[in-house]
């Protein structure tokens, strides 16, 4: 098991790192440690690609085309006109 060293964290992210660890209840070792495997992580984030996954599922149900992604799109109300 290999073993890594970080030198010159600046304070205030060390700070933030200590609460981080304590909020989930463990080490910050364990906390860096699981930064860590999440960031070489293959798997795609559960909050990225929600259009796609959304797709995915109903798929099966005569969805053709794929979703549009509205990132960064201003919405307009629906109208109201008879």
């Amino acid at each position: 098991m290999a073993q890594d060293i970080v030198c010159t964290i600046d304070d205030d992210d060390n700070h933030m790192l200590e609460m981080r660890a304590a909020r989930h209840g463990w080490s910050m070792e364990e906390e860096v440690r699981q930064i860590l495997l999440s960031a070489v992580s293959d798997e795609v984030p559960a909050y990225q690609n929600l259009g796609s996954r959304i797709a995915a599922r109903f798929a099966g149900v005569g969805l053709t085309e794929p979703l549009v992604e509205l990132r960064g799109h201003t919405i307009e109300p629906m109208g109201f006109s008879s």
